[in-house]
């Protein structure tokens, strides 16, 4: 358990797997988000944060969603993380089939999809800075189906109905997340 509360620990695995930059700002943007959300839900900002951060790191390694998460629960079973961490990582993955059953589990998920997408609709703005993202803004872009097309836009309003948390609300929660995160995302 201790580990799973070690920010430099899991730094250290996220490194080891993920080389690419973008990747890399993929798992901050990701952590940002469910962190806020678990300051916002008075839950363990470290362990949610690590979730958070570790969620796709093998996807660099193991990019097939024959492989992962898979590979990426068993190394972080070798490497003593808890079934409960895992499972929560593994649920992110909607083809796992494995059930979003807790606030975290629902959380990474919700954040996920639409973290990569807000960082998207940052670099086309003219500064470049997440500071002019509006709410509008990633909602009129998430009707563009040619813009972002990896990002899976069923999954990020899916994530907000199981949050139980209006679209908007959780498009703006993220938004500001970011926006206080912005030197590490490079946004």
């Amino acid at each position: 358990m201790e580990k799973e509360l070690n920010r430099e620990e899991c730094l250290l695995v996220l490194k080891e797997y993920t080389k690419s930059e973008s990747l890399l700002k993929h798992a901050y943007a990701v952590e940002t988000c469910v962190v806020a959300y678990a300051k916002n839900f008075g839950e363990d900002v470290n362990y949610w944060g690590n979730v958070g951060l570790l969620h796709d790191f093998d996807y660099e390694r193991f990019p097939t969603a024959e492989d992962h998460p898979y590979k990426g629960n068993e190394i972080l079973k070798e490497l003593g993380f808890s079934e409960e961490f895992r499972t929560a990582i593994m649920s992110h993955a909607e083809y796992t089939g494995i059930t979003r059953d807790t606030k975290l589990a629902k959380t990474l998920f919700a954040c996920d999809e639409l973290a990569g997408f807000i960082t998207a609709v940052t670099y086309v703005r003219p500064s470049k800075s997440v500071v002019d993202v509006k709410v509008k803004s990633v909602k009129k872009k998430m009707k563009d189906k040619g813009f972002a097309r990896a990002v899976n836009r069923e999954e990020i309003i899916q994530g907000a109905e199981e949050l139980g948390i209006p679209l908007d609300d959780h498009i703006q929660f993220c938004i500001d997340a970011m926006k206080g995160n912005k030197e590490l995302l490079g946004l």
